[in-house]
């Protein structure tokens, strides 16, 4: 990853802090999430990706070393904190959406992580840089389902990199903003089966998490998603 030399004007260093006390001594990990003053929501960090980084912290055993893909990145916060607890990791968004891949890696760069890849991506369609990406272990994505008429594409690309790695798992946490919206006739389709986390297996049942004031009274779902058997 090359830095990008220049900061970018109307910039927010947002600090978050995730813990665990049941440990002797404490572990802590802080990220710096640099925000943007933009019209474009992908330039914030959203209730569900501090939900979903929070499900990365309390996985973070189980992540070093594994190569982690993430989609509709944004700032990126759960991709940055599985990097920093160890992981390989690619971190994407949509290549009509320059600024966010390039606030990706402002986030790489305020966490000194040199190694992480920003690659543009699209949902719904084989492209090269999808034919190219490595093998992979986990996909993530927060608030990917946020315009219904994605969602479809989402999943089509999310079933086509289960089926090129049958071992993989898509974590994704979502806001629950309408009653009418629902995976599950899509995930039928493509052949995919979800099970649905508690917040409070993980810590992320409060109103606000890692110090942030996310994700306040929003409905969080967390879900793992894999291909079925």
């Amino acid at each position: 990853m090359e830095p990008s030399g220049e900061e970018a004007p109307n910039t927010v260093n947002k600090v978050f802090t995730f813990k665990d006390d049941t440990r002797n001594p404490p572990h802590r990990l802080s990220v710096t999430i640099p925000e943007v003053l933009d019209p474009h929501y992908g330039m914030y960090v959203w209730p569900c990706a501090v939900v979903l980084a929070q499900y990365l912290w309390a996985q973070r055993g189980a992540l070093r070393g594994k190569t982690v893909l993430e989609l509709g990145a944004g700032v990126a916060l759960p991709g940055v904190v599985a990097a920093r607890c160890g992981a390989r990791v690619t971190l994407t968004d949509g290549a009509q959406t320059p600024r966010c891949l390039e606030n990706c890696r402002r986030s790489c760069e305020a966490n000194g992580l040199r190694g992480v890849k920003v690659l543009p991506l699209s949902w719904g369609g084989v492209s090269p840089e999808l034919l190219a990406l490595p093998e992979l272990q986990l996909i993530l994505g927060s608030d990917v389902f946020y315009e219904p008429q994605d969602f479809e594409d989402v999943l089509l690309t999310v079933a086509f990199l289960l089926r090129r790695n049958p071992g993989a798992e898509f974590w994704t946490s979502y806001q629950e903003r309408s009653a009418d919206w629902s995976l599950e006739a899509l995930l039928q389709r493509w052949r995919l089966r979800c099970r649905v986390v508690p917040l409070q297996a993980f810590g992320a049942d409060g109103a606000t998490l890692a110090g942030s004031g996310l994700p306040g009274n929003h409905s969080v779902v967390m879900m793992v998603v894999s291909r079925e058997a």
